[in-house]
């Protein structure tokens, strides 16, 4: 029998966070969306509640949470604030690698910094000429001794600049090219990582993303992670993880728009009447409820998918995404549509909503990769 009924520890987690996202999101998102600086006053407060590491195990520092569980989760942040909630995500992106590939001495040891300094990680596998192209990547990290020397350039790593550590996917031997893909731990202070610039972008703009330059970085071989030549299939499987997470935060924040729209529609008299009472409105927040409702059982779908270990997990995490950051897409700029001048204004979030969703639709692979993913598997 197929039940779509939550748990009560479930429910609980919901609650928890659209809490959160109430009381400490939606009333800063305008701060900082417009200062572009990193939410750690959010960050720490979410340390505080318990709301941050989530999939990391509980005897780890995390909650144990899997899949469904953390997408539950990320769809009350995605309705707080996108830019908010993915300087959050973001981090678990970061750690997944090692939950996937790390021994459980480095998980204890870099888990636990993470964890006691309330910090956050970042994930560095785009190179200005490899996006979603990994096997473009030409970063290095060649073994001398007891350690690797990387040198490389690395562009848009969320939380790049105010990370603790940043989880870079680099090449050990360059004739082997993506074969030989590695993923390390490296500390962000150490000696040779320097910032080039930190990315002004149109949304999101609360969340930092960072380029990076790495010039003869010592980084040590107790720092690989899984081993050499894992990089490649680590950073795939990072993916089947995550990818539901941004379809889960899409969902939440074109919730929030239609939300907006629907309540301000109702109260807007234009002609004596609420605008909600003409046909043409009407139809638009209808259309806009049952895009969110599909968008939200494909996510789900996917979670479960991935929590049961089902073999096509991968292209359900590429539907999930896909679907979901087009449906925001199109609901948020329907709701500025709904609301006219108001919408498009800032006295509403709905524009900011708007300027949000464009980016889940390229991070972790565009929507046109995720349609590569899936006609690959349905045509295996």
């Amino acid at each position: 029998m197929i039940d779509f009924s939550l748990t009560k520890e479930q429910l609980e987690l919901q609650e928890k966070v659209r809490d959160f996202a109430q009381r400490e999101m939606i009333p800063n998102a305008r701060k900082y969306d417009e200062s572009a600086e990193f939410p750690w006053e959010v960050v720490k407060k979410a340390y505080d509640e318990g709301l941050m590491n989530g999939p990391v195990a509980k005897e780890l520092g995390g909650h144990g949470h899997n899949i469904f569980e953390s997408a539950l989760s990320s769809e009350e942040l995605g309705a707080g604030c996108v830019g908010i909630g993915i300087c959050m995500d973001a981090n678990t992106l970061a750690l997944t690698p090692l939950l996937l590939g790390a021994s459980d001495e480095q998980k204890k040891r870099f888990f636990g910094e993470i964890i006691e300094k309330k910090g956050v990680a970042a994930y560095a596998l785009t190179e200005p000429n490899a996006g979603s192209d990994v096997a473009g990547i030409k970063t290095t990290a060649i073994l001398k001794g007891d350690k690797y020397v990387m040198n490389g350039h690395k562009r848009f790593i969320t939380n790049g600049g105010v990370s603790e550590f940043i989880t870079v996917f680099a090449l050990v031997d360059p004739e082997r090219g993506a074969r030989s893909l590695s993923a390390f731990v490296v500390p962000t202070n150490s000696p040779g990582v320097k910032i080039v610039s930190n990315l002004s972008k149109m949304g999101q703009r609360a969340s930092m993303q960072t380029e990076f330059i790495f010039e003869d970085v010592e980084v040590p071989k107790e720092n690989l992670i899984g081993g050499e030549g894992q990089g490649f299939v680590l950073a795939m499987k990072t993916f089947e993880r995550t990818r539901t997470g941004v379809a889960a935060l899409s969902v939440g924040n074109a919730r929030a728009a239609y939300e907006t729209a629907r309540d301000w529609g109702k109260n807007r008299i234009q002609f004596g009447k609420p605008v909600t009472a003409n046909q043409g409105v009407s139809f638009m927040l209808a259309d806009m409820a049952t895009e969110i409702e599909a968008a939200r059982l494909v996510t789900w779908y996917s979670a479960w998918m991935y929590d049961t270990g089902n073999k096509q997990k991968n292209m359900l995490s590429a539907m999930a995404k896909l679907y979901a950051s087009d449906v925001a897409m199109k609901v948020t700029t329907d709701a500025v549509q709904v609301m006219a001048g108001e919408g498009y204004s800032t006295d509403f979030l709905v524009e900011k909503m708007m300027r949000d969703a464009k980016l889940c639709q390229i991070y972790e692979g565009t929507n046109q990769v995720q349609r590569l993913v899936i006609g690959k598997s349905i045509l295996k």
